[in-house]
């Protein structure tokens, strides 16, 4: 059995190393036609591209050559140089204000405007709107430096008056009838009248060549960049220092392809050419903004150095070489899977004895396990019964304990009232005897009326000891938790008639609420308890505070709402700390001395208020002391008039 063993663990390890050597392969394939795939969709869109931007090149610079001849037109105009000459003529500034119009409205051009020899603007055809150029001065420009030299002047910047980009045009205007001499023809001079005469003609005074004026055309390219909009792939046109002023992907403008040298940084803050933005790479931007950022076609246009620049998307690169690679991926896992089938049927042949063998050995031994198994059952559910007849009994003495806990409640109150009913029992007895010791003495004078009304007193006190000893009785006795309606006023005066004495004895006052007709449905003797105990704790919270000038004071107040009658036992103690108020409600935990209680009235009034579907909750009041607050079942009885 062990040479055995040992060739089949020779050949697990000789399949591992085929089947290894065959998903390294499938990889080197997949990833070898993924780059092919891009490489070849890479090189495609960009002679893609590269058709594309000479297209819209064409279209560029066939637009801006349209203008190239406008400025050099106007400076023509004999009213730019008489205006030039007399700056101060508001005729003529305004003719030509209007002329300027005029032509700016017929060439659909931003804007055109006439600067002096300092660059101040004279005349321009927004004259009357609130981005005016009167006034503004441009010496600052490039294409006005270049002007006055006598060449064309071009620049494409953002407006320093109207924050609105655009690509300029300037010319000189020299004075009326005069122009500069052509490079390489002999000395003349043009008039007014287009005709040439010979230098050695002129006048003996020569007459100024030199511009005494620019014209400017300012052209707007917003409608090339809507038109590129409609191109998924970004299109970007650039200045001579890589930043880009104009392209389909708003983010990207004023924002350069590269970092820029000192020398760029500080021409474009000379200039205002973008009006001082702070230019930083479009590399810079958050992922989003930046999307499909890399590698571009570009082609030179304009007299600028200006470059438009395609950006191939790389999405649809990446797109082509998944294609491919999903394309060798399924080959690859239709051979593979040709190769699986061939092998499983021969496996399935060597495992099918194996499977026969292992399913009756396997038989076998769930029969043991069922058997097994059956007999840990069975004991399970004796000791199950067994459990079950534990917990009934439980909680039968739960009950009975839980009863015995409010009986013991209410005689522990009871215990803590026994000084006080004294001192109530104590009056009226006094009393009797002193109205029986009057009455005889009457009776022996033969004062029948002061006899009768002693014994009227008699009759009174001994009727006021028998309520009291009623309510003892009847608060003593144990209640069979019987539901009925049950008036929430008669049992706060009958609680209160219980603690009176209590009340007296520390000179705190226990104001009632005069509501009538509260009715409840509940146990009387029950709720009688849970309100002897608030009202005994809200006393005994009174008194930890120091006596003032003012009589100390416990509120009971009554409230009722379409469902419940809620009842609001109000202290002026120290109030509740936080710790205790999440314990409160919970058996044995008391703030009070070992002496004074054992922590189970306020548990014992909870299950008492629970059973009558009702609930009891303490807090804090703002003013300073404790609320408890009880909420009972309303009864709707046609006797509850609480609503009125």
């Amino acid at each position: 059995m062990r040479p055995a063993r040992f060739f089949l663990t020779r050949s697990k390890l000789a399949s591992i190393a085929v089947l290894t050597a065959l998903v390294m392969l499938a990889i080197v394939l997949v990833c070898s036609t993924y780059w092919v795939a891009t490489t070849f969709a890479r090189d495609e869109l960009h002679r893609s591209g590269d058709r594309q931007l000479k297209l819209i090149s064409l279209d560029l610079e066939s637009a801006l050559e349209k203008y190239e001849t406008l400025p050099y037109s106007i400076s023509y105009l004999p009213l730019a140089a008489r205006l030039l000459a007399q700056p101060d003529n508001q005729g003529l500034v305004s003719e030509l204000n209007a002329l300027l119009r005029d032509l700016q409205l017929q060439a659909k051009v931003a804007s055109i405007y006439l600067m002096d020899a300092q660059g101040k603007t004279i005349a321009a055809s927004n004259w009357d709107t609130p981005q005016t150029y009167m006034g503004q001065n441009f010496s600052f420009r490039p294409y006005f430096r270049q002007a006055m030299t006598g060449q064309a002047g071009r620049f494409y910047a953002i407006g320093n008056t109207t924050n609105i980009p655009g690509y300029f045009i300037a010319q000189a205007v020299y004075p009326e009838g005069v122009r500069p001499f052509a490079r390489g023809s002999s000395a003349q001079d043009i008039s007014a009248s287009g005709s040439v005469t010979a230098s050695s003609a002129a006048p003996a005074n020569p007459i100024q060549r030199s511009p005494i004026g620019v014209i400017a055309v300012k052209i707007s390219l917003t409608e090339f960049e809507q038109a590129w909009r409609s191109s998924e792939e970004p299109i970007a046109l650039s200045d001579q220092y890589g930043v880009v002023f104009l392209s389909n992907r708003p983010d990207w403008q004023y924002h350069s392809l590269r970092v820029l040298d000192p020398v760029a940084q500080q021409a474009l803050g000379t200039t205002l050419q973008y009006g001082g933005k702070a230019i930083t790479t479009i590399s810079s931007l958050n992922r989003p903004a930046r999307l499909d950022f890399g590698r571009y076609v570009a082609r030179p246009v304009g007299r600028l150095s200006w470059q438009l620049i395609l950006f191939p998307s790389e999405a649809r690169i990446r797109l082509a070489g998944v294609k491919a690679a999903l394309v060798a991926l399924l080959l690859v896992i239709l051979s593979a899977t040709a190769a699986a089938v061939v092998y499983q049927r021969r496996q399935r042949m060597k495992e099918g004895l194996l499977a026969r063998q292992a399913l009756q050995s396997a038989a076998d031994e769930l029969e043991v396990r069922i058997a097994q198994r059956t007999q840990e059952l069975t004991l399970a559910n004796q000791q199950l019964a067994g459990k079950y007849s534990k917990l009934q009994d439980a909680e039968n003495l739960l009950r009975s304990t839980q009863d015995e806990m409010v009986q013991t409640g209410k005689l522990a109150m009871l215990g803590q009232m026994a000084a006080g009913m004294t001192h109530e029992l104590n009056q009226p007895l006094t009393a009797i005897r002193a109205f029986a010791d009057n009455a005889v003495t009457f009776l022996a004078r033969g004062n029948l009326t002061q006899a009768g009304d002693n014994l009227a007193h008699i009759s009174d006190a001994s009727a006021r000891m028998g309520r009291i000893i009623a309510q003892l009785k009847g608060f003593a006795r144990k209640s069979p938790e019987a539901v009925a309606v049950v008036d929430v006023a008669q049992s706060l005066r009958t609680a209160a008639l219980l603690l009176q004495s209590d009340f007296d004895r520390h000179g705190v006052s226990l104001n009632l609420p005069d509501q009538r007709g509260m009715l409840v449905l509940g146990d009387a003797v029950r709720i009688e308890q849970v309100l002897i105990n608030l009202i005994r704790n809200a006393l005994d919270a009174t008194l930890q505070i120091p006596v003032t000038g003012s009589r100390q004071q416990v509120n009971v107040e009554l409230d009722a709402d379409a469902h419940y009658i809620i009842i609001r036992i109000i202290d002026a103690g120290t109030g509740l700390p936080d710790h205790v108020i999440q314990h409160l409600f919970e058996p044995f935990f008391t703030t009070k001395p070992s002496d004074q209680g054992l922590g189970l009235g306020l548990a014992i009034s909870s299950s008492i208020v629970q059973a009558m579907n009702g609930s009891l909750s303490a807090s804090n009041r703002v003013g300073g002391g404790a609320e408890f607050v009880v909420s009972l079942p309303r009864s709707m009885d046609k006797s509850d008039s609480s609503d009125g």
